[in-house]
């Protein structure tokens, strides 16, 4: 959410009525989440202005680890410098920490190849907004997940019962610090994530969402507490439930 947030604004900095706008001191601390969209705290510190150039070998963009040759164009300034000034600053300060972690492991490598292009400026701006967009077309649409047999035929259903929250065994990236908290796509997902973990004999798909609009499961070890409630189903394996 955060770097999609990003390549966003970036992509609007980029394409701005002043022109390419570059953030001059680009830090995490210049950022803030609000309402679930990143926004600059300060703007004392962006430029319209592109660096002037005889020659492309005026052009060369230099960061701490890494430098990028640019062409001067016709009109005497280095091309695309503001944008991949920026985008390259998204890349080591948010992309290297954020993209690598949490992602379900089919879509990795696509945010593998997102991280590599943005790393040596092969995408620009454009290219990486629509990279992001697919992913999370991906995501939110389920078509990441990988046929398998079906796994919910080895669980019970128990149409109107919730299971009483409480501290249970952990994983990661929990939404909760309390238990095993994750976003899936369906129910069928979530069978296979308890499958893999030998903690979980059961799991209920809750009624709160992510940013995305995908249902939250919370996964537990225990099979007491069972409360009425008629919106919920709770899933428990059959070997689990045989006892």
């Amino acid at each position: 959410q955060i770097c999609l947030s990003l390549v966003k604004l970036l992509f609007y900095l980029a394409h701005s009525p002043l022109g390419s706008i570059v953030l001059l001191d680009f830090q995490p601390r210049q950022f803030v989440m609000v309402d679930g969209n990143l926004k600059v705290t300060d703007m004392d510190d962006a430029s319209t202005e592109e660096l002037s150039c005889k020659e492309d070998n005026d052009c060369t963009l230099d960061f701490p680890t890494k430098s990028f040759p640019l062409k001067c164009s016709a009109a005497g300034k280095c091309e695309g410098i503001n944008e991949k000034k920026n985008l390259f600053n998204a890349y080591r300060y948010f992309f290297t920490y954020l993209l690598p972690h949490s992602a379900p492991l089919a879509l990795r490598p696509f945010l593998s190849d997102i991280l590599n292009a943005t790393g040596d400026l092969r995408y620009g701006i454009n290219e990486t907004l629509k990279a992001f967009e697919t992913v999370l077309h991906l995501y939110k649409s389920g078509l990441y997940l990988q046929k398998r047999p079906p796994l919910l035929k080895d669980y019970i259903s128990l149409k109107g019962f919730r299971t009483a929250e409480g501290e249970d065994y952990k994983c990661w990236p929990s939404y909760s610090h309390l238990g095993c908290l994750l976003s899936v796509h369906s129910p069928e997902e979530a069978a296979a994530i308890c499958n893999s973990q030998a903690q979980c004999q059961s799991f209920i798909i809750t009624q709160r969402r992510t940013w995305t609009g995908r249902p939250l499961a919370s996964f537990q070890s225990s099979l007491t507490d069972l409360i009425p409630d008629a919106n919920s189903i709770v899933y428990i394996k059959r070997s689990a439930s045989s006892g």
